[in-house]
């Protein structure tokens, strides 16, 4: 195999923590931004070692395996017989013709033991979203690396942008990047798709996140094309035409996630919604808004409701999720529930008197599929199993940090609180933000149940135990520029038992 140039320049990553395995990916491009990767459409072996130390003298499994060009070159090695709640170090090895090339060394960990005790146990998320290289660094990425005590990072969605992107990073304005043109246009086969990843993982800061921690992923939209709805597209092409696209986007995705080989696609189909535990504290459902939802309402965007808006019949997740969903709720015995999902569940007012416009790709636009979801929550929260006492919804998309209280009727503030929505603001998408976005003061006025809003970039760490989840939306000043610090806008905590945000 004819190897003479750096084959890791993508990193490694870590995904999908259980109690006695983790995933480990990398893949191969000694050339990240040409079609191929600058490799034959052959195989190539790779090696595979972990330990528990970074310098490798406490191996726990190595093997090989190959990486294939009908995916890119990339590898999923699910590591297995692991110990719970352990750190381990990882890296990966392949011969070329001018010797062996070694990969950077990842950092995982495996998740608690499935009867670990509640009162000792606690779990910390980092929660990122929506990544759009073109309109800054990914500064909250490499702040997120330094993070301690992460479990897991979970990726809530717009990992990546279809959008083009210039020369110079777009809002990044490096002149010393000189991106070829192949990037300026939007992704729309799966060599564009490919290419897309490439670009965005040779980002320093991205590396450094995914080698940091395990992560746990989920898509929105744009990991295909903006606001499409199962195989409805929303740029006027045929479904037939889109689902070549969107087979396209899935077999990428996959390639470049630390996904399991369950998660592999089949044509324009990919399953990717799945339940995760953290020991007996928490139950992790990872949630598939965008594959099996019915097209969005009068026209997409923020609009007054209508009856089609209205139709029971109506579904964001589909009937089968729905029902795997319910399910998983009343099985429960975690302490904490949590929904890792992409878009916005709480309803939105964006005026203080009506008739209100309401946005028709979040939630707020499927009103009786938010209904049986929250039904089934309620139902559940007090059944004689005790499953969903604490329900946590964990969401992306919209750009800004919010904090929920999740109410049975939102039309009455002082209705019982369901559980708490925490939204994390873009990692760049959108540029800078601000701390009060100019329509500030009419959503706090309008939206009671909402506790916070800010509309800086950053990122969100969740941390739970037996006691209390807590919320720190960590922020940057800025991402135009590489270097801004991070601090913490605000901090919340909900309680076991009584769900509500009260500030720290």
């Amino acid at each position: 195999m004819r190897i003479d140039k750096e084959p890791f320049r993508l990193g490694v990553a870590s995904g999908e923590p259980l109690p006695d395995s983790v995933v480990l990916w990398t893949r191969l491009a000694p050339e990240p931004y040409a079609p191929a990767s600058g490799l034959p459409a052959e195989p190539v072996p790779v090696l595979w070692e972990a330990a528990l130390d970074a310098g490798f003298t406490e191996p726990v499994g190595s093997g090989q395996v190959s990486a294939l060009p009908e995916e890119h070159h990339s590898v999923h090695v699910e590591a297995g017989g692991l110990a719970p709640a352990t750190t381990y170090y990882y890296r990966f090895r392949t011969t070329g013709e001018t010797g062996e090339w070694t990969s950077p060394t990842g950092r995982t960990r495996t998740a608690p033991a499935a009867d670990s005790d509640p009162a000792t146990t606690t779990v910390r998320f980092g929660v990122v979203a929506c990544q759009a290289y073109h309109h800054g660094y990914f500064t909250p990425l490499r702040h997120l690396a330094a993070e301690e005590n992460v479990a897991a990072v979970l990726c809530l969605g717009d990992w990546l942008y279809e959008y083009p992107v210039s020369a110079q990073g777009g809002e990044r304005k490096d002149p010393d990047l000189k991106l070829p043109a192949l990037f300026n246009k939007e992704a729309v086969t799966l060599e564009d798709y490919r290419l897309r990843y490439s670009l965005y993982r040779t980002d320093p800061d991205m590396r450094a996140a995914h080698e940091a921690h395990p992560w746990i992923v989920s898509w929105d939209d744009h990991e295909v094309e903006n606001n499409y709805a199962a195989d409805i597209p929303s740029d006027g092409s045929s479904r037939e035409k889109f689902k070549v696209r969107r087979a396209a986007a899935y077999q990428a995705y996959y390639e470049n996630m630390p996904l399991r080989p369950a998660q592999r696609p089949t044509g324009p189909d990919l399953p990717l919604y799945r339940r995760l535990a953290f020991g007996r504290l928490v139950q992790l459902d990872v949630l598939d808004g965008r594959q099996y939802r019915d097209d969005q309402s009068n026209g997409d965007g923020w609009k007054v409701p209508t009856a089609e808006t209205n139709d029971k019949a109506r579904t964001l997740l589909g009937a089968e999720q729905e029902s795997w969903l319910t399910k998983g709720w009343e099985a429960s015995q975690a302490v904490w529930n949590v929904l890792a999902q992409g878009v916005v569940l709480s309803r939105r007012h964006n005026r203080t008197s009506g008739p209100y416009p309401l946005s028709m790709d979040a939630w707020d636009g499927y009103p009786a599929a938010r209904d049986r979801l929250l039904k089934a929550a309620s139902a559940t929260r007090t059944s004689a199993t005790g499953a969903v006492s604490n329900l946590v919804v964990l969401t992306g998309d919209v750009h800004v940090n919010y904090g929920f209280d999740i109410k049975e009727d939102f039309d009455s503030p002082d209705s019982a609180n369901l559980g708490v929505e925490l939204v994390t603001t873009s990692v760049s998408s959108d540029g800078n933000g601000a701390d009060k976005p100019g329509n500030w003061d009419v959503f706090m006025k309008a939206n009671p149940h909402l506790k916070f809003y800010n509309g800086r970039r950053g990122y969100l760490l969740v941390t739970l135990d037996q006691e209390r989840v807590r919320a720190d939306f960590r922020t940057v000043t800025g991402v135009t520029t590489p270097e801004a610090p991070v601090g913490t806008a605000a901090s919340f905590f909900s309680l076991n038992g009584d769900p509500g945000l009260k500030p720290v």
